[in-house]
């Protein structure tokens, strides 16, 4: 782990960015950028030796900036406009201006990490593993304007590493989950199996995913900040192990004696199985498998779930 460094942090409430930011600030000096919309977030950063600044990318007088210091060491910018009303111009112009804005900002920064995602990936087969030089189409039926915003960004974060020297690394990330935050991805499918919600499934077999849990997703961190060059290194951000879905939600059946009522749709949150070998080559294997990440995962979420099928 890093030590007496000046990091930035966007995202820093978020389920990706904030425990790479309490981690960090043990031993650096770290700065979190964001809204904090979520009432009682700021000030648990600050207890945590975190310093903060309200940021807001849709800010586009050019001082959004403005008074946060320029010599960051290393800058994760995880900070994403989703895009949730579907406007796919409007989350291209946001998330890409923004980041540039920010990577200028940072342009004496030793390394620049840009969180992007994997549902920039053109659909193949459901088991397909993803490499890095698979096409990309970013399109995704379940929330259309997000991969669009990523795949501008990601052009934005190529020419600016390039045009600023800014040793860069692009991260696609799969699905990250674990004890903090809101749980991830496989935490909402719990909830929604406890409300006894049927969960979309595809109408044959099922999608795959490389989880990544927040131990592992912390300790690579740095070495993502290592394997930053000009112009940008880009790899895929996921776990060692390929899971179907729905055996993810089996497990967490057998875990909590929850059923998970599954229905065949042509609609899915569609995910994504990735080839882990540049990634492992870059920061090394995972230490966590996923079926001890999410039981884990549970016992710090629904513990009382859990205790109930191991206690018999």
């Amino acid at each position: 782990m890093l030590k007496d460094k000046k990091i930035l942090v966007t995202g820093g409430t978020g389920q990706v960015a904030r425990p790479v930011a309490e981690a960090l600030a043990e031993h650096n000096e770290v700065w979190c950028l964001g809204r904090f919309g979520t009432p009682g977030v700021e000030q648990e950063l600050i207890e945590k030796s975190i310093t903060t600044w309200q940021w807001d990318m849709e800010d586009t007088s050019g001082n959004a900036l403005k008074g946060v210091p320029e010599d960051f060491t290393h800058v994760i910018h995880s900070a994403v406009l989703r895009g949730d009303d579907g406007d796919c111009n409007a989350s291209a112009e946001i998330n890409a201006v923004a980041t540039g804005r920010l990577m200028t900002h940072c342009r004496t920064a030793e390394s620049f990490l840009y969180v992007s995602t994997g549902a920039l990936y053109a659909r193949q087969t459901l088991n397909h593993a993803y490499t890095e030089t698979d096409p990309v189409d970013a399109v995704a039926d379940w929330l259309p304007a997000y991969p669009v915003g990523k795949l501008a960004t990601e052009g934005a974060v190529r020419a600016f590493a390039r045009v600023l020297g800014l040793p860069t690394t692009i991260a696609r990330l799969n699905i990250a989950y674990g004890p903090g935050g809101y749980g991830g991805v496989p935490m909402l499918y719990f909830r929604q199996m406890l409300a006894g919600e049927h969960i979309a499934v595809p109408m044959e077999g099922q999608n795959w995913f490389s989880p990544l849990h927040t131990d592992d997703l912390v300790a690579q961190v740095p070495r993502l900040w290592e394997a930053a060059s000009d112009p940008a290194t880009l790899v895929n951000w996921g776990g060692d192990e390929s899971v179907g879905v729905t055996d993810c939600l089996r497990h967490l059946s057998e875990l909590t004696g929850v059923p998970a009522k599954l229905v065949r749709s042509p609609v899915t949150r569609e995910t994504y199985r990735f080839d882990p070998a540049l990634r492992r080559a870059l920061t090394g294997p995972c230490a966590v498998s996923w079926q001890d990440g999410i039981r884990s995962t549970l016992q710090a979420h629904f513990p009382q779930h859990v205790r109930q099928l191991v206690n018999v």
